[in-house]
Formats: structure tokens, sequence, C-alpha cells
């Protein structure tokens, strides 16, 4: 079996962003900071440190400002450097020519339809899948540790994470199969099991790993729930087909589409830098007694 490596990352970011209106009114939600970054820099960093080469987003209208931060700001940057201040803080946000490409999606048709724009550019090779409001924290990231497995299975590898029993009527659930350590085969998939019929408590966090086969069976534009078309409905139907494994995440999951969940990230990430660390635990600590 010969496993093509996992060179290209379709990122969707065409979402209006709503549950965190006003601020998200003309500014994109992937463009929130957790600390002192955006959203979208977490999820490209990840992509980047697992060896892709090429991030596509998939964009819609007003998302401009997401172009613009992964450009060279001539201004800043020379501004900048005549005060003598040093570049590192923006360097993270230069992208190799020709590494990023933006592709509109025209109307928002589900999760499905946005990885099927990038049909064209992600051709006839395998591609990874991020979604930026699912803040992955770990070393190494959790693409990078997909990565790592895919190479040993090949076939699609989607991203896992145990939840509480009580969680699992909100999620995607594994059907599993085998086990092995942290890999574990895929029988079916599950869209929001009623509490207590849930197979397992494996739920999907927004990370994928797909062969190019996912594109001829979105190609059918077939809607699912919410009249959308699922990525979740054209996963399944590889299953059975080719390779389908979960793998469950070594790290910290934040859902940064909750506004509960993003405050925790700030909070959390805050916490772990030593310039402001301690004056953010000492403020929290007095605000909590």
């Amino acid at each position: 079996m010969t496993i093509k490596p996992v060179r290209k990352a379709v990122l969707p970011v065409a979402g209006l962003g709503t549950r965190f209106l006003p601020a998200t009114k003309a500014m994109p939600k992937e463009m929130l900071t957790v600390v002192d970054k955006p959203l979208i820099q977490y999820a490209v960093e990840e992509a980047l440190e697992a060896g892709i080469e090429q991030i596509i987003f998939v964009t819609g209208r007003n998302k401009g400002a997401l172009e613009d931060h992964f450009d060279i700001s001539y201004e800043l940057e020379q501004t900048m450097a005549a005060r003598g201040k040093s570049l590192e803080a923006i360097e993270g946000t230069r992208m190799k020519p020709g590494s990023p490409v933006y592709i509109r999606q025209q109307e928002p048709l589900g999760l499905g339809h946005a990885v099927w724009c990038a049909r064209e550019i992600v051709g006839d090779e395998p591609f990874a899948v991020l979604l930026p409001d699912e803040l992955m924290v770990g070393t190494p990231g959790f693409i990078a540790q997909m990565v790592e497995a895919y190479n040993s299975v090949g076939g699609n590898v989607i991203g896992a994470l145990e939840v509480a029993e009580s969680e699992t009527d909100k999620y995607g659930i594994i059907s599993p199969g085998n086990v092995d350590g942290r890999l574990t085969e895929v029988t079916a998939l599950v869209e929001k099991p009623k509490r207590g019929s849930a197979p397992s408590n494996l739920m999907i966090p927004g990370r994928y790993i797909l062969q190019p086969e996912v594109m001829r069976i979105l190609e059918r534009q077939e809607t699912g729930a919410g009249g959308e078309i699922q990525l979740t409905d054209a996963m399944a139907q590889l299953i059975g087909t080719q390779p389908f494994h979960g793998f469950t995440f070594d790290g910290a999951r934040y859902d940064c589409g909750d506004k509960a969940g993003y405050i925790q990230a700030n909070l959390a990430l805050a916490l772990q830098r030593e310039d402001i660390g301690p004056a953010v635990r000492s403020f929290a600590e007095t605000l909590l007694r």
C-alpha cells in the first residue's frame, strides 16, 4: 500500500460568526484573538508544524482581514525596524509565496460544501481539514500527531477526543471497532446520538485527514441535517471502502466557537505565559475569592 504524503490543508473560514456579534459584525470570527494571536494563526501554525505545504482558505465576503493578516505589511515592518523593534512577533504571519490559496464559498451550504469548494486545488491527493474554531493545544500539535498515525495506516484518519457520556448527544460520535493505543477503527459515524445511545464517548473535534475520493461524494451535493451538505455524511460513505481510523488527541481542546470556551482558552493560555501568567493568576485568584 502506497501512502501519499499529506501536503495540503483546507481551512473553512466562510462562517458569519453570529454567536459572537457584535464583535464579528465587521471582523472575521477567525481573527478573534486568544491572548495576542488570532484563532486562524493557531490553526495555520498547527498545519505548518505537521509538514503541510499549502494552506487553502475557503472564505466568504468580508473576510479580507484574513488575507491581510498573512500578507506582508510594509508600513508596519518599516516602522518597527526604524524604531529598533524586533519583527519576531509577526514572523508567523508571513507565509511563503504560493502557499496560501483563497477560494470563495459563495453560499453557506454547509461544511461539506466548503470542503468541496477546494476540490480543484486539492486534486488527487490526501488532505487535512482544520476547523479554526476548535483550538487544540498540544506538543506536538494535533495534526502533527494525526499525520504520524496516518503515515502508518493510510486511508482516512479523523480526530477523536474523549468526552463525558452525558455530553455525547452534542457531537458527532465514532462507532468503534478494533483499538490499538490511540488509534480506533471507525465502523460508523453517528451524528448527535440520543443521550444513552452513543456507541462510544469519542467525539470528532474538527480535525481530519481525508482521501480525495470524499470529493467525488461531495460532488453529488446531497443535503443532510439542516438542509446542508454535511462532511460527516460523505465521510460515512468511505467507511468500508478505505481504511478509516480515529486518533485520540493527547492535549487540550477549547471550543472557541462558544463564548465560554473562548474565555476559557484565553485564561488557560494566558496562565501558561511567562510574561503575563503570574499577573493573570494573581488577578484570577483575587477575583474568585
